[in-house]
């Protein structure tokens, strides 16, 4: 039967090998609207990692930085040079 720190091992594991897909994804994407969604999902990953860590006040800022604050800032940047990146 688990144990709680071994659920809690499982639960970090999980979101480390979520966050790498998103982060490949935001770096290779086109779409930089698509970008945003996929860091902003590494970000939420990161969170839960802090979470389980049992860091509160690093996940408290890290939400308000790094999810709102800054995809609010890269969205009204994406609305003044274009959704898509050209080459």
């Amino acid at each position: 039967m688990l144990e709680l720190a071994d659920l809690i091992f499982i639960m970090l594991g999980i979101s480390a090998l979520l966050s790498v897909p998103a982060t490949i994804l935001a770096v290779i994407s086109r779409d930089l609207l698509k970008a945003l969604i996929f860091s902003a999902l590494q970000s939420t990953m990161y969170t839960l990692m802090f979470f389980l860590l049992m860091a509160p006040d690093i996940v408290l800022v890290y939400i308000a930085v790094s999810i709102g604050f800054m995809s609010l800032l890269i969205i009204l940047i994406i609305k003044k040079v274009g959704r898509y990146e050209r080459y």
